[in-house]
């Protein structure tokens, strides 16, 4: 969480904007701009996400839309959409919650195997369930997986397909995290359900290591040949989510892990930056001029 800049709007329709949610420093490799931000009366505390200088508003007002159906466990509901053709936007209710970026950064580093395995089979379960529905998130990476102290939430859904369309090379666009980006879909190709495996995949080799894209000797030998084959080249060499999950979390039993009802077993500097952020939320006041 970071303060506001001079090229940050005050406003995003009825919210006055209080912070940016991803500090300059973590900004590289996330897909859309996000504030928290509050109603003008006080009432409502929001995450508001706006898209990307240079990405198709159209597109990103598209795939938000899309995301405003998902009713998966596992993925942050975008609960309002407004704005214009030329500036959209979508909102979400407030909760505490942290990039992936900023939980290894709260940590210190890489966090403990038994939290890898943790937050990625719950990940596992969400894309699961998703792919079954034919739905693809096309844009994993850390900065767009949002933890909570009940488990991580997918974000973002769709800022692939609206940062480049099919056909055009994505390497290097601003927004996507290149070591996230399966081989085929950088060089243009389809954002499928192997890509999505492929991103969680170096998701994974971040949370263990601090890197999308690791030594094989960096990562903990528990985990080494499960984040290689999602990391294969060959999208027909990656494990499907069912897989993973069984993987990582042998005998959870399905739809257990998104559902939200227990805490998960966070790191206490983790907690603590949760807590931190739930307690600034909570004294942020706003601006004398809209009181």
């Amino acid at each position: 969480m970071e303060g506001l800049r001079q090229d940050d709007p005050a406003r995003i329709g009825e919210f006055v904007t209080l912070a940016r949610l991803d500090a300059e420093s973590a900004r590289h490799g996330v897909p859309e701009r996000r504030f928290l931000a509050r109603s003008s009366d006080g009432a409502r505390t929001v995450v508001v996400s706006l898209p990307l200088p240079g990405t198709d508003p159209g597109r990103w007002a598209a795939e938000a839309q899309w995301a405003g159906r998902l009713t998966q466990p596992g993925f942050w509901p975008v609960a309002q959409l407004g704005g214009s053709a030329a500036f959209p936007w979508h909102a979400t209710p407030y909760r505490p919650v942290l990039p992936l970026t900023v939980v290894l950064a709260a940590h210190g580093g890489p966090l403990p195997e038994t939290t890898v395995r943790a937050i990625g089979a719950a990940l596992a379960e969400t894309l699961a369930s998703a792919h079954v529905l034919g739905l693809v998130h096309g844009g994993i990476s850390p900065a767009s997986v949002l933890l909570t102290a009940h488990g991580p939430l997918l974000s973002c859904f769709g800022a692939t397909r609206a940062l480049a369309p099919e056909g055009l090379p994505r390497a290097g666009l601003p927004g996507l995290e290149p070591g996230c980006l399966a081989p085929e879909a950088a060089t243009g190709g389809p954002v499928d359900a192997a890509g999505d495996v492929h991103a969680l995949g170096a998701v994974l080799a971040y949370l263990a290591t601090g890197h999308t894209v690791p030594e094989r000797n960096e990562m903990p030998a528990g985990l080494r040949p499960l984040i290689a084959a999602c990391l294969s080249r060959d999208p027909a060499g990656r494990p499907a989510p069912a897989r993973l999950l069984g993987e990582l979390a042998p005998g959870a039993a399905y739809g257990t892990l998104t559902a939200g009802t227990e805490p998960l077993s966070l790191p206490g500097r983790v907690v603590a930056a949760l807590s931190e952020q739930a307690a600034w939320v909570l004294a942020a006041e706003l601006p004398a001029e809209v009181r």
